[in-house]
This record gives structure tokens, sequence and C-alpha cells, in this order.
């Protein structure tokens, strides 16, 4: 019993850990011109959540050696 709740538990930490797809990035980065633009369109939640989505997909093209094509990027 211990052991199905604690892989429970697991897999539900796990779920949300998932790496977002590149059309939430492009989403993100309208929603967040759109907001530079006029103020109180989005919640602060919403807000919070696509600066992270930002900052998780600039981490991760940073340490990227080739773009979705496979061809190097220097």
């Amino acid at each position: 019993m211990r052991l199905a709740c604690s892989i429970g538990l697991l897999a539900a930490l796990a779920l949300p850990a998932h790496a977002e797809d590149r059309s939430v990035l492009v989403n993100c980065k309208a929603m967040v011109e759109r907001a530079a633009k006029d103020t109180g369109t989005a919640s602060d939640a919403e807000f919070a959540r696509c600066r992270q989505v930002i900052r998780e997909w600039a981490l991760r093209d940073a340490r990227m050696t080739v773009d979705e094509q496979g061809r190097p990027l220097r």
C-alpha cells in the first residue's frame, strides 16, 4: 500500500514538470507584448506563468548547440 501511494505521489509531482512546446512560448511572448501595451489584460498568475515559460526557453536555447532542424547554431 505504501509503495502504491509513493508511486502515485511521484507521478503527480512529475506530471506538471513536462517541457512546454514552442507554441506555448509564442503565445506567451504575444501575451507579454500585449500586456506591455495594455495594462490589465492578463491576470497576474497567467503573466507570471508566461514569464517563467519564456525564462525556461531562454535557458534551454542557451544550452542548445543545434536548432530544431539539427543545424549548428554557430
